[in-house]
């Protein structure tokens, strides 16, 4: 038995020091909160999503600005400070990609979330030559046609995923929603359609209701340790059916026991976004601590070695034993 239990695991192809990873958040947005995550322990980071819409119009605002500067310059009056095209739009997400690999010594993913199938890659594209690592696309939408197929929605993500793998040398990662009639089915088809791994799943964060001024804004909470159930859930049966496929847990991940939980279903890494927030850069140092202690205590020599030791194939049909599961909780919780 080790004394110092090996945390190292491998996810899309990279060689990780750890299973934790930091994932998209407001401490992955410059290189010094990314320095520290990653004296903290943090395996690899993966940077905020470049989306399409959002750095398109930006772009176009830029150059507007730009226009508009000209157009005074015959005036004499004191002209407009020149736009800095540099950093605007897809640009700053490149600058961001050079900078982490400047500073970091861990990989650094990219993220996209496109809004037509030649913009997923083109943005992919600019990431990988950037210097990432590995790409994440980042499907979450809110598909609100009513005319619109679930099959078809599915077959879009499907021909991104292949057409950006396609366009890519770099691994490619798939960050999904929960909200799929079947994730079996999706993350077989999307394994191959070219992802080396699948996140599982995205948070939705979406709007709340302001009373006072009657109106829609955005609401971000933070997650909790409960939220880990439904990527454990699929984790669980994902890793049991489709070998040679990477997964990463990410939503609910606050503590070491979170982590173990994903680890033995099977997820190759955990993601944190809330947990730093929280406590810092420290939460995955503390993740870390626990694990190793927990595994020394128990006479593992590696995280491999527990990696998936409790997946559902070990339960026959899943959905048979979650309705036995609920069947014993309704049944022997006593009523207030």
């Amino acid at each position: 038995m080790s004394e110092r239990p090996d945390l190292s695991t491998t996810y899309l192809g990279l060689s990780l020091a750890g299973p934790v990873i930091a994932s998209a958040g407001p401490l992955t947005r410059t290189p010094e909160d990314m320095l520290a995550l990653q004296d903290a322990g943090a395996a690899a980071v993966v940077l905020p999503s470049l989306f399409q819409e959002e750095a398109e119009a930006e772009e176009m605002q830029a150059f507007d600005m730009a226009e508009i500067g000209d157009g005074f310059a015959e005036f004499d009056s004191a002209p407009l400070p020149p736009a800095d095209l540099d950093d605007v739009g897809p640009n700053r997400h490149v600058n961001l990609v050079k900078a982490a690999k400047q500073a970091l010594t861990i990989p650094v993913i990219g993220s996209v979330n496109g809004s037509t199938e030649g913009g997923w890659q083109r943005y992919a594209t600019l990431l990988q030559d950037a210097g990432a690592d590995a790409v994440e696309l980042n499907l979450h939408s809110v598909n609100a046609d009513p005319q619109a197929l679930p099959a078809d929605i599915e077959d879009r993500y499907l021909r991104v995923i292949a057409g950006v793998k396609s366009a890519l040398s770099v691994p490619l990662a798939v960050k999904m929603s929960s909200h799929f009639t079947s994730v079996s089915n999706f993350a077989s088809r999307a394994r191959d359609a070219g992802a080396d791994a699948l996140v599982l799943f995205s948070n939705v964060y979406g709007t709340d209701i302001d009373l006072d001024e009657l109106t829609m804004v955005p609401r971000v909470t933070l997650s909790s340790s409960d939220r880990i159930r439904l990527p454990m859930r699929w984790i669980g049966i994902v890793s049991a059916q489709q070998k040679g496929l990477d997964l990463a847990a990410s939503s609910g991940v606050h503590t070491w026991e979170d982590a173990l939980k994903l680890l033995l279903v099977g997820a190759n890494v955990v993601c944190t976004t809330s947990a730093v927030l929280q406590g810092g850069p420290e939460a995955v140092t503390g993740m870390l601590d626990g694990l190793r202690s927990w595994l020394a205590e128990r006479g593992y020599d590696s995280v491999e070695q527990l990696r998936g030791s409790m997946n559902f194939a070990s339960v026959g049909d899943p959905g048979a034993y979650e309705r036995d599961a609920y069947m014993k909780v309704i049944t022997s919780t006593p009523v207030a």
